[in-house]
């Protein structure tokens, strides 16, 4: 999650919080990719999580961390939370059940993205290896109960965890058991912002079944391909979802935010104290509602952009857009997801056959898409097909993008080296919880300590 802010400049109408969006627009030559992945935390010798406290724990990874990178300390209430790299806008956070995330530096193409994780990855297994901690890429725990898993101190956590039983039979899974590749993508307009978040938000189902990685559950298979996806359907009704607005006529940054501020906030952020504030919608919050139960009761730009790092739908807008629909996963896909999305996105030419092929998908579509892909992933039907069938036709669109684009690593490859791991999935036509349901029937003999051992980064 995000890293929480602080700017004290005024704000006071819909029109100056869409103009924050609309900070975001920079010409095509400057977009980025920012590559975010979680994973979780592990003893070796018994599998068990590891807490933040105590001399092999989480708060021990990340001290460890912070004198290998140099890295600016974040802090909450005097405990490091993670750490901010002040050179290339990097980060390293946890998560609240202690899953680990590196949110990536902006970069300018796959290879560095690649490069970027794989660096990451041998600076935590430098840290964590002589504690005989591991690191799980996986989109749920596989093995621990919800009261097995540590509690991260995190102020803003504390306020979710009360909230989120209101709201939802999921929300705490959600939290302390989900793990997720995501990738930030840029836009130059809101014309293209539109587009970009409307074959987001259409294909997010597809993009969950590609990569769905969580069919276990306290140690069982549970029914599902991405039970990560199948919480987030049962979350919070008002802050996730599809997004169906989108899609409708007048779409823009205006209509996002009219969407935004009726959501009900988490909270406010004053000095170092967070004020809960759950029961006040940001317009609410515009009209009043807080003076005399926080200092500073008028929004600045500071409130307006943790309200933002609050919402949860399909595809999030900042100043840039989030594709969010991925399971946590090993780390070759953490380079695959990141190229599915830019070579869809960021060549004009395969984002209008992308939208071509979308666009006259339903709303009833859609949201069967969004509900059927946890249990059924690329075998789930879709007009006179599967998933499956789509999945081939847009990943072709990704790689045909990919190829324009002519990003060469040092090796003299473009980007679509990145999408392999997809291709061979889809070849087989199995998603990654296939694989796994495959061994856990098979070699596995319904052992899950070889998803720790086989699985491990």
């Amino acid at each position: 999650m995000a890293r929480d802010t602080v700017d004290s400049t005024p704000i006071e109408s819909v029109a100056e919080l869409a103009a924050t969006l609309a900070e975001g627009c920079k010409p095509a030559d400057k977009f980025r990719i920012g590559t975010e992945h979680e994973k979780f935390g592990f003893y070796v010798a018994d599998r068990s999580p590891i807490p933040y406290h105590g001399d092999k724990g989480v708060r021990a990874v990340l001290e460890g961390m912070e004198k290998i990178l140099g890295w600016d300390r974040i802090e909450d209430a005097g405990n490091i939370i993670g750490l901010a790299d002040p050179k290339g806008g990097g980060a390293i956070s946890i998560e609240p059940g202690g899953q680990f995330e590196l949110s990536g530096a902006p970069l300018d193409n796959l290879h560095l993205t690649c490069r970027e994780a794989n660096a990451h990855l041998a600076h935590v297994r430098q840290v964590a290896d002589p504690l005989g901690i591991g690191f799980l890429g996986v989109g749920m725990t596989p093995n621990w109960r919800r009261d097995e898993v540590p509690v991260m101190p995190k102020s803003r956590y504390e306020i979710m965890a009360r909230y989120m039983p209101k709201v939802g039979s999921l929300g705490l899974d959600m939290m302390f058991r989900t793990s997720t590749i995501q990738v930030n993508l840029d836009f130059s307009s809101e014309a293209d912002m539109v587009q970009k978040m409307r074959v987001g938000l259409a294909l997010q189902p597809l993009a969950t079944a590609i990569f769905a990685n969580s069919p276990f559950t306290e140690g069982k298979p549970n029914g599902f391909k991405s039970f990560r996806g199948h919480i987030w359907t049962d979350t919070d009704a008002d802050r996730t979802g599809d997004m169906p607005f989108a899609f409708e006529d007048g779409f823009g940054f205006e209509r996002y935010v009219e969407w935004a501020i009726d959501v009900p906030m988490y909270f406010v952020k004053r000095g170092d104290r967070y004020f809960d504030a759950t029961d006040t919608t940001f317009r609410q919050f515009m009209n009043g509602a807080l003076e005399g139960k926080v200092p500073d009761a008028r929004p600045n730009v500071g409130d307006w952009n943790n309200h933002l790092s609050t919402l949860f739908p399909d595809v999030r807008l900042k100043k840039y857009i989030e594709m969010r629909g991925a399971d946590g996963g090993p780390w070759r896909r953490i380079c695959a997801l990141p190229a599915l999305w830019v070579g869809l996105l960021y060549d004009q030419g395969v984002l209008d056959q992308a939208w071509q092929l979308v666009k006259d998908w339903t709303v009833e579509e859609r949201a069967a898409l969004r509900a059927e892909v946890p249990k059924t992933a690329l075998q789930t039907p879709f007009r006179n097909g599967t998933l499956l069938d789509v999945a081939r036709e847009v990943v072709a669109l990704s790689k045909e993008g990919l190829k324009r684009r002519a990003r060469m690593s040092d090796g003299d490859l473009d980007e679509r080296v990145h999408l392999a791991p997809v291709e061979e999935g889809l070849a087989a036509g199995m998603c990654p919880a296939d694989v796994l349901l495959k061994r856990y029937n098979g070699s596995w003999n319904g052992d899950l300590d070889n998803l720790f051992r086989e699985y491990a980064y």
